[in-house]
């Protein structure tokens, strides 16, 4: 393959030597478990977001999972209440809904963005509704303003996914700041990945930061007592230390990320590619790439063929998964379209000019 759709080795790379001083450093404390590596890195990762507490968990679906549960905790939600989702999400923020036995509504997302509708999903609140969930799909942050203006208006609750949005602000405010709590994922894809799984959540209210970190630690807030039905669920010590060193050159990776887009934005011309909407520079990190084509199928093989590495974010919409199989047949048409017809291109903060110009080259000669 000529041009890799991410070479997860070449970014890392650069941080080789500052990665194998901090494992060191954790393997010589002795100390692997909810240590001082942790209790940094909530420090670092929540002064870089804006808000007042981080909490690290094992992953993003459990970042949002706990989020909820914490709210249901604390008296806010209740089984069956209503959470309004972007249709066209990753299943596993639909997942964080139903595993708290809360009941996920699904919203059409904004043609253009791709990101939940502020118009549709105030249209979709009902006097269940409890909490609005955005996704700040692809990279590129969701419409807060709009949003938080109608959580206000209703009295919801909003939690941000934020799992692909590391970095990603608007008007100075960063994703996992606007709400009332975000969910973060550091898989190793993402922009600030880590090289494993974790995840962590951020939010200015005390009492929820309290109630998650105790939820993800058996449901304990002191050792072998125990509050709460809690699971286990803890940004471990290695994979903490080792997202420390990344977070210092998270922005310099996010402008490489725009860099890419800026010439794919220039320089693709095909006039059956859409591509995607970008406006405000920093509202965009570009975690991913997305173009959208009606002839999405025959476009990726010819990629394939012509040596360029292409995914499909995502083939099926949540609610056409058989993991939801239970659900009535909804009529969410926008959201069934861009499935059929979305395709991510290569995306690194370290592809280079001769890849860049590989990619652009062959989308433009597709016909």
């Amino acid at each position: 393959m000529k041009v890799p759709f991410l070479d997860l080795k070449a970014i890392n790379a650069a941080y080789r030597e500052e990665f194998i001083a901090a494992a060191t450093r954790v393997i010589d404390s002795g100390w692997y478990i909810q240590g001082q590596e942790v209790q940094a890195f909530e420090r670092e990762f929540a002064e870089y977001c804006g808000v007042k507490y981080c909490v690290g968990v094992g992953n993003g679906l459990d970042a949002l999972i706990l989020t909820l549960r914490a709210w249901k905790e604390l008296g806010k939600l209740k089984e069956g209440d209503e959470v309004i989702v972007p249709a066209n999400t990753y299943i596993a923020t639909i997942f964080a809904i139903t595993e708290n036995r809360l009941t996920p509504v699904l919203v059409e997302p904004d043609e253009n963005t791709y990101n939940l509708s502020p118009v549709l999903a105030e249209k979709a609140v009902t006097s269940k509704t409890k909490v609005i969930l955005p996704v700040h799909l692809y990279g590129r942050l969701a419409e807060m303003p709009e949003i938080m203006d109608i959580a206000k208006r209703h009295g919801l609750l909003v939690l941000e996914d934020a799992a692909q949005a590391h970095g990603a602000s608007f008007q100075g405010k960063k994703a996992g700041s606007w709400g009332d709590a975000a969910g973060f994922s550091f898989y190793p894809g993402k922009n600030l990945g880590a090289l494993g799984d974790g995840g962590a959540v951020t939010t200015n209210d005390e009492e929820l930061a309290n109630t998650i970190r105790a939820l993800g630690n058996y449901g304990s807030h002191k050792k072998y007592e125990n509050l709460y039905k809690g699971v286990n669920s803890r940004l471990d010590e290695m994979q903490a230390a080792l997202l420390r060193v990344k977070l210092k050159r998270l922005d310099q990776e996010n402008i490489g990320r725009r860099n890419v887009a800026k010439i794919y934005l220039e320089r693709i011309n095909n006039p059956i590619i859409v591509l995607p909407a970008w406006k405000a520079y920093e509202q965009h990190v570009f975690h991913l790439f997305v173009v959208r084509c009606s002839k999405r199928d025959e476009l990726q093989k010819y990629l394939n063929e012509s040596g360029v590495q292409t995914l499909i974010h995502y083939p099926l919409p949540p609610h056409k998964q058989q993991a939801f199989v239970e659900w009535p047949n909804q009529n969410i048409l926008l959201t069934e379209s861009i499935h059929t017809e979305v395709l991510s291109l290569p995306m690194s903060p370290v592809m280079s000019l001769e890849s860049l110009n590989e990619v652009v080259e062959v989308v433009n000669a597709f016909s």
